[in-house]
Protein backbone atom coordinates (compact mmCIF):
# COMPACT_ATOMS: atom_id res chain seq x y z
CA UNK A 1 0.00 0.00 0.00
CA UNK A 2 1.28 3.69 -0.86
CA UNK A 3 2.37 5.40 2.02
CA UNK A 4 0.59 8.97 1.89
CA UNK A 5 2.06 12.30 2.55
CA UNK A 6 -0.15 15.84 3.04
CA UNK A 7 1.34 19.09 2.90
CA UNK A 8 -1.08 21.78 4.21
CA UNK A 9 -3.42 21.04 6.73
CA UNK A 10 -5.58 24.28 6.65
CA UNK A 11 -9.42 24.37 7.20
CA UNK A 12 -10.28 21.72 4.21
CA UNK A 13 -6.78 19.70 4.41
CA UNK A 14 -7.42 18.68 7.69
CA UNK A 15 -10.33 17.26 7.27
CA UNK A 16 -9.29 15.56 3.97
CA UNK A 17 -6.34 14.08 5.45
CA UNK A 18 -8.25 13.15 8.26
CA UNK A 19 -10.66 11.00 5.76
CA UNK A 20 -7.27 9.25 4.24
CA UNK A 21 -6.50 8.49 7.47
CA UNK A 22 -10.02 6.94 8.40
CA UNK A 23 -9.79 5.28 5.05
CA UNK A 24 -6.87 2.66 6.73
CA UNK A 25 -3.98 4.53 5.07
CA UNK A 26 -0.69 5.64 7.01
CA UNK A 27 -0.49 9.51 6.44
CA UNK A 28 2.27 11.83 6.95
CA UNK A 29 1.61 15.30 6.99
CA UNK A 30 3.00 18.67 7.69
CA UNK A 31 1.68 22.36 7.87
CA UNK A 32 3.43 25.08 9.08
CA UNK A 33 1.11 26.08 12.26
CA UNK A 34 1.15 23.45 15.06
CA UNK A 35 -2.49 23.73 15.96
CA UNK A 36 -2.95 22.32 12.91
CA UNK A 37 -0.78 19.45 13.44
CA UNK A 38 -1.34 18.78 16.46
CA UNK A 39 -5.21 18.43 15.68
CA UNK A 40 -3.73 15.98 12.32
CA UNK A 41 -1.85 13.98 14.94
CA UNK A 42 -5.09 13.30 17.49
CA UNK A 43 -7.43 12.12 14.47
CA UNK A 44 -4.61 9.31 14.01
CA UNK A 45 -2.12 11.09 11.04
CA UNK A 46 1.78 10.78 12.01
CA UNK A 47 3.79 14.46 12.28
CA UNK A 48 7.01 15.09 10.41
CA UNK A 49 9.23 17.84 11.19
CA UNK A 50 9.59 18.87 7.32
CA UNK A 51 8.37 19.02 3.87
CA UNK A 52 11.36 16.88 2.76
CA UNK A 53 10.67 14.81 5.53
CA UNK A 54 7.16 14.24 4.37
CA UNK A 55 8.22 13.16 0.94
CA UNK A 56 11.19 10.86 1.65
CA UNK A 57 8.60 9.05 3.65
CA UNK A 58 5.50 9.21 0.92
CA UNK A 59 5.08 7.60 -2.31
CA UNK A 60 2.07 9.82 -3.10
CA UNK A 61 2.61 13.10 -1.77
CA UNK A 62 -0.64 15.69 -1.45
CA UNK A 63 -0.59 19.63 -0.94
CA UNK A 64 -3.37 21.80 -0.48
CA UNK A 65 -2.02 25.29 0.16
CA UNK A 66 -3.16 28.77 -0.64
CA UNK A 67 -1.42 30.21 -3.61
CA UNK A 68 0.68 29.98 -6.68
CA UNK A 69 3.60 30.85 -5.04
CA UNK A 70 3.39 29.08 -1.86
CA UNK A 71 2.95 25.55 -4.47
CA UNK A 72 5.93 26.51 -6.41
CA UNK A 73 8.29 26.53 -3.04
CA UNK A 74 6.58 23.85 -1.57
CA UNK A 75 6.80 21.30 -4.53
CA UNK A 76 9.99 22.63 -6.41
CA UNK A 77 11.58 25.28 -3.52
CA UNK A 78 15.14 24.42 -1.58
CA UNK A 79 14.10 21.69 0.76
CA UNK A 80 10.92 20.56 -1.19
CA UNK A 81 9.31 18.14 -2.13
CA UNK A 82 11.37 17.65 -4.90
CA UNK A 83 14.49 17.44 -2.90
CA UNK A 84 13.79 14.63 -1.33
CA UNK A 85 10.95 12.56 -3.50
CA UNK A 86 11.59 9.29 -4.57
CA UNK A 87 11.45 8.32 -8.50
CA UNK A 88 8.08 7.00 -9.07
CA UNK A 89 6.44 8.85 -6.71
CA UNK A 90 3.39 11.03 -7.49
CA UNK A 91 2.48 14.95 -6.77
CA UNK A 92 -0.94 16.11 -5.96
CA UNK A 93 -1.47 19.31 -6.06
CA UNK A 94 -5.08 20.26 -4.51
CA UNK A 95 -4.66 23.92 -4.44
CA UNK A 96 -6.34 26.20 -6.41
CA UNK A 97 -3.35 28.13 -9.06
CA UNK A 98 -2.20 29.67 -11.98
CA UNK A 99 -2.41 27.71 -15.25
CA UNK A 100 0.89 27.81 -15.71
CA UNK A 101 2.16 27.12 -12.20
CA UNK A 102 0.41 23.57 -12.93
CA UNK A 103 2.28 23.25 -16.25
CA UNK A 104 5.90 24.18 -14.45
CA UNK A 105 5.28 21.65 -11.99
CA UNK A 106 4.15 19.27 -14.23
CA UNK A 107 7.18 19.49 -16.33
CA UNK A 108 9.65 20.00 -13.28
CA UNK A 109 8.67 16.48 -11.71
CA UNK A 110 8.73 14.85 -15.33
CA UNK A 111 12.53 15.44 -15.37
CA UNK A 112 12.56 13.50 -12.14
CA UNK A 113 10.77 10.94 -13.19
CA UNK A 114 7.72 11.84 -10.54
CA UNK A 115 4.05 11.82 -11.51
CA UNK A 116 1.85 14.85 -11.15
CA UNK A 117 -1.62 15.24 -10.72
CA UNK A 118 -3.89 18.52 -10.14
CA UNK A 119 -6.81 17.93 -8.51
CA UNK A 120 -8.14 21.30 -7.43
CA UNK A 121 -11.35 21.03 -5.20
CA UNK A 122 -14.82 21.71 -5.75
CA UNK A 123 -17.31 22.78 -2.56
CA UNK A 124 -16.65 23.66 0.85
CA UNK A 125 -15.04 22.79 3.67
CA UNK A 126 -18.22 21.62 5.04
CA UNK A 127 -17.80 18.94 2.63
CA UNK A 128 -14.58 18.27 3.07
CA UNK A 129 -15.48 17.54 6.40
CA UNK A 130 -17.69 14.54 5.41
CA UNK A 131 -15.72 12.96 2.61
CA UNK A 132 -18.13 14.88 -0.01
CA UNK A 133 -16.00 17.25 -1.88
CA UNK A 134 -15.45 17.32 -6.07
CA UNK A 135 -12.69 16.90 -7.42
CA UNK A 136 -11.24 18.44 -11.18
CA UNK A 137 -8.03 16.07 -12.02
CA UNK A 138 -5.61 16.57 -14.55
CA UNK A 139 -2.65 13.98 -15.48
CA UNK A 140 -2.11 11.07 -16.81
CA UNK A 141 -4.32 7.75 -16.35
CA UNK A 142 -2.26 5.29 -14.82
CA UNK A 143 -1.82 7.90 -11.81
CA UNK A 144 -5.24 8.75 -12.19
CA UNK A 145 -5.87 5.57 -11.07
CA UNK A 146 -3.50 5.12 -8.70
CA UNK A 147 -4.93 8.66 -6.72
CA UNK A 148 -8.52 7.21 -7.39
CA UNK A 149 -8.60 5.30 -3.71
CA UNK A 150 -7.33 8.38 -2.27
CA UNK A 151 -9.90 10.89 -3.88
CA UNK A 152 -12.75 8.47 -3.40
CA UNK A 153 -11.80 8.39 0.23
CA UNK A 154 -11.85 12.34 0.04
CA UNK A 155 -14.84 13.15 -1.99
CA UNK A 156 -17.97 11.87 -3.43
CA UNK A 157 -17.74 12.92 -7.32
CA UNK A 158 -13.99 13.19 -9.02
CA UNK A 159 -13.53 13.93 -12.65
CA UNK A 160 -10.96 13.01 -15.36
CA UNK A 161 -11.05 16.26 -16.77
CA UNK A 162 -7.34 15.34 -18.91
CA UNK A 163 -3.94 15.86 -19.25
CA UNK A 164 -1.75 17.53 -16.25
CA UNK A 165 -3.44 20.96 -16.14
CA UNK A 166 -6.38 20.31 -17.11
CA UNK A 167 -8.14 19.95 -13.84
CA UNK A 168 -6.59 23.64 -12.87
CA UNK A 169 -8.61 25.32 -16.21
CA UNK A 170 -11.58 23.39 -15.57
CA UNK A 171 -11.79 24.27 -11.49
CA UNK A 172 -10.91 28.66 -13.03
CA UNK A 173 -13.92 28.06 -15.30
CA UNK A 174 -15.93 26.76 -12.74
CA UNK A 175 -15.30 29.39 -10.18
CA UNK A 176 -15.92 31.85 -13.13
CA UNK A 177 -19.54 30.85 -12.92
CA UNK A 178 -19.98 29.67 -8.96
CA UNK A 179 -18.29 33.10 -7.86
CA UNK A 180 -19.78 35.82 -10.25
CA UNK A 181 -23.51 34.60 -9.74
CA UNK A 182 -22.78 35.90 -5.89
CA UNK A 183 -22.75 39.04 -7.74
CA UNK A 184 -25.66 38.74 -10.04
CA UNK A 185 -27.49 37.66 -7.35
CA UNK A 186 -26.87 40.07 -4.36
CA UNK A 187 -27.66 42.77 -7.09
CA UNK A 188 -31.07 40.98 -8.14
CA UNK A 189 -31.53 40.63 -4.49
CA UNK A 190 -30.54 44.47 -3.64
CA UNK A 191 -33.39 45.64 -5.91
CA UNK A 192 -35.62 43.21 -4.91
CA UNK A 193 -35.38 44.90 -1.39
CA UNK A 194 -35.99 48.38 -3.21
CA UNK A 195 -38.51 47.15 -4.98
CA UNK A 196 -40.73 46.82 -1.73
CA UNK A 197 -41.02 42.87 -3.08
CA UNK A 198 -41.71 39.94 -0.92
CA UNK A 199 -38.22 37.55 -0.97
CA UNK A 200 -40.40 34.01 -0.90
CA UNK A 201 -42.60 35.51 -3.75
CA UNK A 202 -39.88 36.83 -5.79
CA UNK A 203 -37.36 33.38 -5.10
CA UNK A 204 -40.28 31.29 -6.45
CA UNK A 205 -40.43 32.72 -9.70
CA UNK A 206 -36.68 32.67 -9.70
CA UNK A 207 -36.40 29.33 -8.63
CA UNK A 208 -39.34 28.36 -11.96
CA UNK A 209 -37.35 29.84 -14.58
CA UNK A 210 -34.00 29.41 -16.63
CA UNK A 211 -33.04 32.59 -14.04
CA UNK A 212 -32.08 30.21 -11.16
CA UNK A 213 -28.75 28.89 -9.89
CA UNK A 214 -27.00 26.91 -7.58
CA UNK A 215 -25.83 29.75 -5.14
CA UNK A 216 -29.27 31.07 -5.27
CA UNK A 217 -31.64 27.97 -4.74
CA UNK A 218 -28.91 25.67 -2.49
CA UNK A 219 -26.30 27.80 -1.48
CA UNK A 220 -27.33 31.30 -0.01
CA UNK A 221 -30.97 29.64 1.92
CA UNK A 222 -28.57 28.54 4.27
CA UNK A 223 -26.14 30.69 4.53
CA UNK A 224 -26.74 34.83 4.00
CA UNK A 225 -30.45 34.62 3.21
CA UNK A 226 -30.25 32.84 6.88
CA UNK A 227 -28.38 34.94 8.56
CA UNK A 228 -24.84 33.46 8.20
CA UNK A 229 -21.83 34.48 6.71
CA UNK A 230 -19.39 33.08 8.83
CA UNK A 231 -16.52 32.24 6.01
CA UNK A 232 -17.09 28.80 4.21
CA UNK A 233 -15.06 30.44 1.37
CA UNK A 234 -13.93 33.92 2.14
CA UNK A 235 -14.75 37.16 -0.19
CA UNK A 236 -10.91 37.48 0.07
CA UNK A 237 -10.23 33.55 -1.72
CA UNK A 238 -12.92 34.49 -3.85
CA UNK A 239 -11.39 37.65 -5.05
CA UNK A 240 -8.46 35.80 -5.63
CA UNK A 241 -10.13 32.82 -7.95
CA UNK A 242 -11.92 36.25 -9.99
CA UNK A 243 -8.00 37.30 -10.58
CA UNK A 244 -6.61 34.21 -11.53
CA UNK A 245 -9.48 34.06 -14.26
CA UNK A 246 -8.90 37.06 -15.77
CA UNK A 247 -5.23 36.46 -15.80
CA UNK A 248 -5.45 33.27 -17.36
CA UNK A 249 -8.22 34.78 -19.46
CA UNK A 250 -6.07 37.54 -20.49
CA UNK A 251 -3.05 34.83 -21.24
CA UNK A 252 -5.39 33.05 -23.69
CA UNK A 253 -6.61 36.48 -25.36
CA UNK A 254 -10.39 35.51 -24.27
CA UNK A 255 -11.92 38.76 -23.21
CA UNK A 256 -13.97 38.28 -19.99
CA UNK A 257 -15.66 41.43 -19.26
CA UNK A 258 -18.33 39.65 -16.51
CA UNK A 259 -15.40 38.33 -14.78
CA UNK A 260 -13.41 41.85 -14.70
CA UNK A 261 -16.82 43.19 -13.72
CA UNK A 262 -17.49 40.84 -10.66
CA UNK A 263 -14.04 41.05 -9.35
CA UNK A 264 -13.84 44.90 -8.94
CA UNK A 265 -17.57 44.44 -6.94
CA UNK A 266 -15.51 41.88 -4.77
CA UNK A 267 -12.59 44.28 -4.66
CA UNK A 268 -14.81 46.93 -3.40
CA UNK A 269 -16.71 44.41 -0.73
CA UNK A 270 -12.91 43.76 0.27
CA UNK A 271 -12.34 47.62 0.37
CA UNK A 272 -15.09 48.12 3.01
CA UNK A 273 -14.06 45.17 5.34
CA UNK A 274 -15.93 42.37 3.77
CA UNK A 275 -13.15 40.26 2.98
CA UNK A 276 -13.55 37.79 5.62
CA UNK A 277 -17.05 36.94 5.20
CA UNK A 278 -18.51 33.84 3.16
CA UNK A 279 -18.56 35.04 -0.85
CA UNK A 280 -22.93 35.04 -0.08
CA UNK A 281 -21.41 38.04 2.06
CA UNK A 282 -21.73 40.06 -0.92
CA UNK A 283 -25.70 40.33 -1.05
CA UNK A 284 -24.91 42.15 2.45
CA UNK A 285 -21.88 44.18 1.16
CA UNK A 286 -23.92 45.58 -1.85
CA UNK A 287 -26.99 46.05 0.34
CA UNK A 288 -24.78 48.53 2.28
CA UNK A 289 -23.62 50.34 -1.13
CA UNK A 290 -27.05 50.73 -2.30
CA UNK A 291 -28.64 51.39 0.76
CA UNK A 292 -31.35 48.49 0.81
CA UNK A 293 -32.49 46.38 3.43
CA UNK A 294 -30.73 42.90 3.55
CA UNK A 295 -33.65 40.16 2.56
CA UNK A 296 -33.50 37.23 4.85
CA UNK A 297 -35.66 34.42 4.83
CA UNK A 298 -37.90 33.97 7.92
CA UNK A 299 -38.14 31.15 10.34
CA UNK A 300 -40.41 29.91 8.79
CA UNK A 301 -39.96 30.40 4.97
CA UNK A 302 -40.84 27.29 2.46
CA UNK A 303 -37.34 28.40 0.97
CA UNK A 304 -35.26 28.25 4.06
CA UNK A 305 -32.75 25.35 3.77
CA UNK A 306 -32.68 21.87 6.05
CA UNK A 307 -29.24 21.56 6.09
Amino acid sequence: MDKIGFIGLGRMGLSMAANIVKSGCDVWGFDTQSAQTEKFKERGGHVCASIAEVAAQSDIIITMLPNSEIVETVIAGPDGVLSTAKAGAIIMDMSTVRPETSDKMAALCSEQNIGFMDAPVGRLASHADVGQSLFMVGGGKSDFDRVMPLLNAMGSEIYHCGPAGAGTRTKLVNNFLAISYCQMNAEALALTAKFGLDLDSTLDVLYGTTATNGQLKIAWPAKVLNHDSEPGFTIDLAHKDLTLVVEAANAAKVPMPMAAAAREAFSSARARGFGGKDFSGMLEAHCELTGSDIPRLSHNSRHKSSS
